[in-house]
């Protein structure tokens, strides 16, 4: 189920000096008004629940996923920490979810996050993470991994399409053997230029040193 709501942004007409019309005019927009911020609180709730209700553990997923592939429909597969979520990510599960019918992200726990980039990452809990793939409008289920990589899972849920970005080579590319051998097939996606959570982070840690420089600088002088 999709939500929509409409802008909130109010154009007030010309009146023309009408002053009773005005009066009347501002009555009905201060009761749409509250009827607005009555329902606004609903609509959250509800689109919060729907992207709770994709995040799903592995043993709902293979029954989600057997379901789905029953009714014909092509079960599209990716995997990757999402530690900050910038547009290249967005962009690369549009695509994905483009692919086939059923897009499934799996994620990175903090456990596995840890073992693959170090002790610092991840910046944002498993959890914290999930939700917020999860309110995507491309991605129709979410679930969590302790593994180093998802083969295990691939090799239960046997998707029809597994996606990696292009920075994958295909023999690094977790699952492939699996999906291919059961004949589903490896898609790559180029990256959107210029997006990097390793970028961004860097350019964080740039800002937040320049800043207790400058912080200093100013102290010493004083």
């Amino acid at each position: 189920m999709i939500l929509r709501v409409k802008s909130l942004r109010y154009h007030p007409p010309e009146f023309s000096g009408c002053f009773p019309f005005c009066a009347r005019e501002r009555s009905r927009l201060s009761r749409d008004s509250m009827n607005m911020a009555c329902i606004l609180p609903l609509v959250s709730f509800a689109c919060a629940a729907i992207s709770m209700g994709k995040i799903i553990s592995q043993d709902e997923l293979i029954q989600v996923t057997a379901r789905e592939k029953r009714s014909g429909r092509r079960v599209v597969f990716t995997n990757g920490c999402f530690d900050l979520l910038h547009p290249g990510h967005v962009r690369c599960l549009a695509e994905a979810r483009a692919l086939g019918d059923v897009l499934v992200v799996a994620v990175n726990s903090d456990h596995s996050v840890r073992g693959n980039k170090g002790p610092e990452r991840p910046l944002v809990p498993e959890q914290d993470r999930a939700e917020v793939l999860a309110a995507l409008a491309s991605v129709d289920y979410v679930t969590i991994f302790d593994e180093p990589t998802p083969r295990e899972l691939i090799s239960r849920v046997l998707p029809s399409i597994l996606v990696k970005g292009a920075d994958w080579a295909p023999d690094q590319v977790a699952g492939r053997e699996e999906v291919e051998a059961a004949g589903g097939r490896v898609v790559s996606i180029p990256l959107a230029p210029g997006y990097s959570t390793t970028n961004i982070l860097q350019r964080i840690r740039n800002a937040a040193a320049g800043a207790s420089v400058a912080s200093r600088t100013t102290h010493n002088k004083s």
